[in-house]
């Protein structure tokens, strides 16, 4: 149950309300924005909330145990704020977001009713809807460490401890040609082996999109043509001429751990774990036991 202020409870009970709801967005890159249905903008918490943003949510409902609890905020994007290059780009997703219910006349008369996170944004020409996860949705996260074959630091962090500031391991170049917003042809890479910055992190230094890190899903080299796929879209629009910086893949293997870094004292995976067939041998009557 909702605890309510004694004003808003005051306000509630007189039969006659001002009641309008009230979106605040906290995206992963930083920027904050606040969304609401009222007419007119409000502000509190350092935060303005922009009026006929075009949000709409569904019911929301709770439920008893740890399920997780979903709704859907809609909108259309006439907020300028609300950008769809931004939304494609995946900059919204598993954004914080926290719903109000706010006495506009009297915006400190307010009640917090669901906080969370952002889960799949779906677009419709210049509309979209937000599935909002409860927080319960990172309950079900995974936690700690797995014992698995591949490493699971990732590369260059305090436990890989490989330098991606050498030359070796990072490549700055510019955008040829754009095929879409996740395929391109690139400059200054010819120095580097075909696949070297596969599974590797891709900013963009320039441009709409300057600023944006994606992971490289394939660096590849025919010939004297390079090109570089992402596995997510980036900022529109990509332009020749946009900068770029990128760094070494790693696919998480002892063997590439030891031939493309010669860091295999610092493998944070479990390449000599036995794995099921172990667990299934039979030793036969006589031999030695593994």
């Amino acid at each position: 149950m909702k605890q309510l202020s004694s004003g808003l409870a005051a306000h509630v009970a007189s039969g006659a309300t001002t009641l309008c709801w009230c979106w605040r967005l906290t995206r992963r890159d930083g920027p904050r924005m606040g969304f609401t249905d009222h007419d007119r903008d409000i502000a509190f918490d350092d935060t303005v909330f922009e009026a006929a943003a075009g949000m709409t949510a569904s019911e929301i409902r709770d439920s008893v145990g740890l399920s997780v609890d979903n709704l859907e905020v809609a909108s259309a994007m006439t907020s300028e704020r609300l950008a769809e290059a931004d939304l494609a780009a995946g900059l919204y997703d598993n954004a914080a977001i926290e719903i109000y219910r706010v006495n506009w006349a009297a915006p400190e008369q307010r009640v917090l009713m669901r906080s969370g996170n952002l889960g799949e944004v779906k677009r419709t020409g210049l509309a979209f809807t937000a599935e909002v996860r409860g927080l319960s949705h990172r309950l079900q996260e995974t936690k700690g460490r797995l014992f698995q074959y591949a490493c699971d630091a990732d590369l260059g962090d305090a436990r890989c401890t490989v330098d991606l500031d050498a030359a070796a391991f990072r490549g700055t170049g510019a955008l040829i040609e754009v095929a879409s917003p996740r395929r391109f042809t690139v400059s200054g890479l010819g120095t580097f082996a075909d696949g070297w910055f596969t599974h590797g992190l891709l900013t963009f230094a320039s441009g709409a999109a300057d600023g944006q890190a994606i992971e490289v899903k394939q660096h590849a080299k025919i010939g004297d043509v390079i090109s570089i796929e992402l596995w997510a879209r980036a900022r529109l629009p990509l332009e020749p001429g946009q900068t770029f910086i990128v760094t070494a893949g790693c696919d998480k293997r002892v063997a590439t751990c030891q031939a493309k870094f010669a860091n295999v004292a610092n493998f944070r995976g479990f390449p000599h774990m036995p794995g099921n067939d172990f667990l299934t041998v039979v030793s036969r009557p006589g031999s030695k036991s593994r």
